[in-house]
């Protein structure tokens, strides 16, 4: 995914003379080219995301449109102040790209980790987040943020399902079990285990790479009594969305995600999911212990 957004950027700098990017050292060897050609918009501040984010903030208010980039939890969690300030609060706005994702990097210790990214995201107003699950999803979900005029959060992964789908955040099934079936809502780099561990149970299962807006028009023609939210992130992120779509119909909600017990591992990308219960069998029980008896 790091490498689409970097052929894709690098693109979008030589044909939008208002686009710009700002670095934070991360990555910044992959834009040495793109730097070479365009040093007026290729900014590297070294390692200060604060100022990083104030910079785009700058340049956002001169007319350009910036891409800001750097690991998730040092572009979101570390510079969040300047995320509300700087770019909120100024009527500026910008597209945020991270890599590291919630435990991309679990050798570099919690430093790396960032599962709390989207979830601190959803407390500022009207930014679209895009979670791709495929490498495929990134150059459309970009070339879309930086057209728009609004802020976009772009959280990339090195975890990807098998081919990519659609970019447009549409709530796509995937697997339909019927009118009333339970339905599976997979974020992003989630929906291969969903679709492994529900393949022999009546379990519709739907697919968005864009959770906010999530599409709440989609949940409601496919939901019915259970519905079971898969998130590459903190757990319950989105359920306040869900849960407000369908307030009006009785439903039961399980949200599954990143735990909130700091887990003191480092370990490999694989063994995070596992230990979250984000794997095929960890899924298949959660999903099991919920469901209805009758569709065990």
């Amino acid at each position: 995914m790091r490498d689409t957004f970097v052929d894709t950027t690098t693109t979008l700098l030589a044909d939008d003379p208002r686009t710009a990017l700002v670095l934070a050292d991360i990555s910044a060897a992959l834009f040495t080219p793109a730097a070479a050609r365009h040093p007026d918009r290729v900014l590297n501040v070294g390692i200060r995301e604060q100022l990083m984010v104030g910079v785009a903030g700058g340049l956002a208010l001169t007319g350009l449109r910036p891409i800001v980039h750097t690991y998730a939890p040092f572009l979101v969690e570390r510079a969040y102040e300047q995320l509300k300030l700087d770019l909120d609060h100024q009527g500026a706005s910008a597209v945020l790209v991270s890599v590291g994702a919630s435990y991309d990097r679990p050798e570099s210790g919690r430093t790396h980790l960032s599962p709390a990214d989207v979830s601190l995201i959803d407390t500022l107003h009207g930014w679209t987040v895009h979670v791709p699950g495929h490498p495929g999803e990134v150059a459309p979900m970009l070339r879309t943020a930086v057209a728009a005029e609004t802020s976009a959060y772009l959280r990339l992964s090195v975890l990807s399902n098998d081919r990519p789908l659609g970019s447009d955040g549409a709530l796509q099934v995937v697997r339909d079990a019927g009118p009333g079936a339970p339905l599976v809502v997979a974020v992003g780099p989630t929906l291969d285990a969903a679709t492994a561990a529900l393949a022999d149970l009546p379990v519709t299962v739907a697919y968005t790479n864009r959770p906010r807006p999530f599409d709440t028009a989609g949940l409601r023609d496919r939901a019915g009594t259970d519905v079971i939210l898969v998130e590459p992130y903190l757990a319950g992120t989105s359920s306040r969305v869900v849960s407000a779509a369908l307030a009006d119909r009785p439903h039961r909600l399980l949200a599954l995600g990143v735990g909130r017990e700091d887990l003191r591992r480092y370990g490999s990308a694989d063994d995070h999911t596992r230990w979250h219960g984000l794997d095929a069998s960890g899924l298949r029980r959660s999903v099991l212990d919920f469901v209805s008896p009758a569709l065990r």
